[in-house]
């Protein structure tokens, strides 16, 4: 499996994306970013898959997403999955959680168990004894007084993996589903520490959008 190795960024969202509606494919959200470099936000899981989609037609892999024998290009549905296919899609839950980890084990973040703005673009609170900053609430580098306060993709360290923003920026929505809601993972640029933890589960549902939530995708 290739992992994007960062969360996907607003200017290789519009690429595809300008070419998807000019193919068939219907969103529910065009996409916002801070900038071209800053992650992709306010996509619901519709739009994700979607996207993910048309990536693979672009590029010449097969689709994983369908309904029924046919490609999950319009609609607001939740499409099977083709396992076998070798297009771009949304990581498991349990993807997500081994890529984050980058080889470690037993630690609650993608690089141990202390959390400072150092590390990650989060909100940082006294109350947790493992939050170390020097600077409380929204980082300070990225805090300019207009919403969302995101970071560009990549501004931190890399996990184990290589992996960029396993933890903080945006969250990121995954395949897995629970009575009818989809699965987030990593938490935001407005999240406190206990929604970064590598094993923080939450679920929203697939028409949910908001300037916390993006994605990254994965392929064979």
């Amino acid at each position: 499996m290739s992992k994007l190795h960062t969360q996907l960024t607003k200017k290789v969202w519009d690429t595809i994306y300008t070419w998807a509606v000019a193919n068939g494919y219907g969103f529910d959200n065009a996409g916002e970013g801070k900038g071209a470099d800053y992650p992709v936000h306010t996509v619901n899981w519709q739009d994700c898959v979607k996207w993910c989609n048309a990536r693979s037609e672009k590029d010449g892999r097969t689709p994983c997403y369908k309904m029924k024998d046919s490609v999950y290009r319009v609609g607001d549905f939740v499409p099977e999955l083709d396992s076998a296919a070798n297009g771009y899609r949304l990581p498991t839950k349990t993807e997500w959680e081994y890529a984050a980890r980058g080889g470690l084990q037993n630690y609650r973040l993608p690089w141990g168990n202390l959390i400072s703005h150092d590390l990650a673009n989060y909100f940082s609170v006294a109350s947790y004894s493992d939050d170390v900053s020097p600077t409380r609430g929204y980082h300070p580098a990225y805090n300019d007084g207009v919403f969302p306060y995101t970071s560009p993709a990549g501004s931190f360290a890399a996990n184990g993996f290589g992996l960029f923003d396993m933890a903080g920026n945006v969250t990121e929505w995954c395949w897995d589903t629970a009575g009818g809601r989809m699965s987030v993972r990593g938490g935001s640029w407005n999240d406190e520490l206990h929604e970064l933890r590598v094993c923080a589960d939450r679920y929203m549902m697939p028409s949910e959008e908001s300037n916390t939530l993006g994605f990254r995708c994965v392929c064979r």
